[in-house]
């Protein structure tokens, strides 16, 4: 029962921290990545489809993002989607291919972008903080409908706040990580 319990927690903090690996690839560390586009959606013929099942993404160069779309009629359509998202980049094409040139960052920019990330590590240590909490009260419950006994609860307790340890440190590894990103180069 509290060994569900503990999963339950561990599989749920490992969540957030999934989430917000995802949320910083979503940001831009001065290199071109096939991940800026992953939340871009395309009108395709009547059905928002996402840009990356509309053709080939790739990377020639660190600052060149190529888009080769099996159906060149939606060109426009996916300049126009690109435009309208918080890319900041204007893409260019040829006919076949859209380019998106990344620009160099300029140091402040680097600096905002790394307190942006920080901010996002915030909001993912509270929901595991929360997480921690809910449990905690749960393992309360428990204890005063007689499942468990205090000194399992004071275990389970223990064990409640090292998983929360290992889920802020691996919060505060994949920041380390991004922002040595962002600030390279």
């Amino acid at each position: 029962m509290i060994s569900d319990l503990l999963n339950e927690t561990r599989e749920k903090m490992n969540k957030t921290v999934q989430v917000l690996k995802s949320d910083l690839a979503g940001i831009r560390a001065g290199r071109a990545n096939s991940k800026l586009l992953d939340k871009i959606m395309v009108d395709y013929y009547g059905v928002m489809t996402p840009l990356n099942q509309l053709g080939n993404i790739s990377t020639p160069e660190p600052r060149l993002l190529t888009i080769a779309l099996w159906d060149t009629k939606l060109i426009p359509a996916v300049e126009k989607e690109i435009l309208k998202s918080d890319l900041g980049i204007t893409p260019t094409n040829d006919g076949h291919i859209i380019r998106l040139v990344f620009p160099e960052l300029t140091e402040e920019r680097r600096k905002e972008l790394v307190k942006l990330i920080n901010k996002m590590g915030e909001e993912s240590k509270i929901s595991i903080r929360s997480i921690r909490r809910d449990t905690m009260e749960q393992l309360k419950k428990m204890k005063k409908s007689s499942e468990i006994s205090e000194d399992e609860q004071k275990v389970a307790e223990k064990d409640v706040q090292k998983i929360t340890d290992e889920a802020i440190d691996k919060i505060d590894d994949v920041l380390k990580e991004k922002e040595k990103e962002i600030m390279a180069v």
